[in-house]
């Protein structure tokens, strides 16, 4: 059994998790068969963005055909797709008033584009609802397929994310069927395919990585012109799941912060409870200097 006990919850990682008001939003979903990552992935930020009236959709199903140690969806063999979600998707969308929405997915190895159409078909779906919204998308890596990035810039999402999610030395430990050089290509193959659109990634700290291997990647996504980038607290989902090897200070993802900015990130959002898709609508892709309220 993984021992969780070596690394003690410091007193900066204490929120509690109440979803108030944002029992509505979980009720209003789960009535129409809709996935959201922030309930499959047990995200501590829930009950603050549920309240807000914000989500994550997760598209083409719960399950995942991977089963990385960090992650608490759902790994094994996944259903085939729903042909009616992106409708179900766009009127939520519409139905929520979203001003921004996020949608992801888990991987999906056994279908042969990735789920790339699914993609394109869910964007230009809500982009039929509701023209006014911004639209972000965070894809799976697509298996390396530069068809399968092409076609979900075909539907022009706003902002087009992928995770490196740690460091490379990490990858073979956690990250089961990733490259970082695949993934870092995904991105490189966003902007040099469309230049107008905003690219996101980010990583999870304390999973054992060092100072100097973090800004390694951080100079990695400078250069394949990542523009926007998260940094936040690795939180093992369960006894189960890969265990944190240490708690990082808010001084530490500050001064991270401090250190991304300077290598022209149009934002940086870096701080323990930081996660990719967090206040997501604070972006405004409208402008080149990124605001974040």
């Amino acid at each position: 059994m993984v021992d969780h006990t070596a690394v003690r919850k410091p007193a900066w990682l204490n929120k509690k998790i109440n979803l108030g008001r944002g029992s509505d939003m979980k009720r209003f979903l789960a009535e129409r068969g809709l996935n959201t990552v922030c309930q499959s992935a047990l995200c501590p930020n829930i009950a603050e963005c549920f309240g807000e009236g914000t989500a994550t959709f997760l598209i083409l199903g719960p399950v995942c055909t991977r089963g990385c140690k960090f992650c608490a969806v759902t790994p094994g063999v996944p259903d085939n797709v729903d042909p009616d979600e992106p409708r179900r998707v766009s009127e939520a969308v519409k139905r929520l008033g979203l001003k921004h929405v996020v949608i992801t997915s888990v991987t999906r190895d056994d279908m042969p584009d990735g789920g790339a159409g699914h993609f394109n078909a869910v964007i230009n779906a809500v982009r039929s609802l509701c023209a006014v919204t911004t639209i972000e998308v965070l894809v799976p890596d697509f298996n390396g397929r530069a068809e399968s990035v092409r076609q979900v810039l075909n539907a022009a999402p706003d902002i087009f994310g992928h995770n490196l999610e740690t460091v490379p030395r990490l990858y073979g430990e956690i990250r089961t069927g990733a490259d970082y050089g695949r993934s870092l290509d995904v991105l490189k193959r966003a902007k040099a395919g469309r230049g107008t659109v905003r690219t996101k990634s980010g990583l999870m700290l304390g999973l054992g990585e060092q100072e100097k291997e973090v800004l390694e990647v951080l100079n990695d996504l400078s250069a394949a012109g990542c523009d926007y980038l998260c940094l936040g607290q690795y939180l093992a989902p369960s006894k189960k799941h890969y265990p944190v090897k240490e708690y990082v200070s808010p001084e530490r993802f500050s001064a991270l912060k401090t250190k991304a900015e300077k290598l022209g990130f149009l934002h940086v959002a870096s701080a323990p409870y930081v996660r990719s898709s967090y206040r997501a609508a604070g972006y405004n892709v409208k402008k080149t200097k990124v605001t974040f309220r």
